[in-house]
């Protein structure tokens, strides 16, 4: 509990530029959270209901609102801060948007959902915390419901994820990144706790999702969603 609120604490500090230095350090979001959104369609495209684990900003939310115009959204994140920039961007948009502020690890998820997303939140938790958290958001999800995580990813070996580190790093120079931007960044990714891409879908399959699959991969950027039976 005590390294979540550490994680809190440097999300709450960079929350008011945040939105800012997003697409500088992270130059592929357009294919990133757009996959999220594909699959969204694909998969629940009369969802009635669809909640955002680690939702921050509301920036993914929101394109998923657009996306999804019928559905109700709810956005839980442990930063105020952050979460006080999503409301304001759903009161912009003329949209309702429950917000709950907690540690998703330890609060309840309710449901059902029809969707379940979440983008580079749950790689803040230790391994057995994710596995746990897959199993709330199986029971959270209405039958026939999708779990959507775009997610940041271990390599397979130490190489190759320094490999992962190497390859961000240009493509965010190329797009204009900071050292002020990396340093912010820096100081998040102390709280990285990266599994790897198929340990991830394992877990999903030994919980009981179907269909589980990576839809998108780039580095360390990866796209996988199941499906409740």
């Amino acid at each position: 509990m005590e390294r979540h609120k550490s994680v809190a604490a440097a999300f709450e500090a960079s929350a008011a530029g945040y939105d800012d230095g997003r697409r500088r350090l992270l130059p592929e979001l357009d294919a990133f959270y757009g996959m999220v959104v594909d699959l969204v369609r694909m998969h629940a495209p009369d969802a009635r209901s669809i909640l955002d684990l680690g939702a921050g900003t509301g920036l993914l939310s929101a394109l998923v609102a657009e996306a999804v115009p019928g559905a109700a959204m709810t956005l839980a994140d442990i930063s105020p801060a952050q979460l006080d920039i999503a409301r304001t961007r759903f009161g912009d948009m003329g949209r309702a948007a429950r917000i709950i502020t907690g540690d998703f690890c330890a609060m309840p998820l309710s449901g059902p959902y029809d969707a379940v997303i979440s983008s580079l939140a749950i790689h803040h938790v230790e391994d057995d915390e994710k596995r746990r958290l897959f199993e709330k958001v199986f029971e959270a999800l209405a039958p026939g419901g999708v779990f959507i995580n775009a997610e940041q990813v271990a390599g397979p070996n130490d190489r190759v994820t320094a490999a992962y580190h190497d390859y961000w790093t240009a493509k965010s120079r190329e797009a204009g990144a900071t050292d002020a931007d990396f340093a912010e960044a820096e100081i998040r990714m102390e709280h990285d706790r990266c599994a790897m891409l198929d340990d991830q879908l394992g877990w999903l399959k030994a919980i009981g999702f179907i269909d589980v699959d990576c839809w998108y991969k780039s580095g360390f950027l990866a796209v996988y969603c199941g499906t409740r039976p």
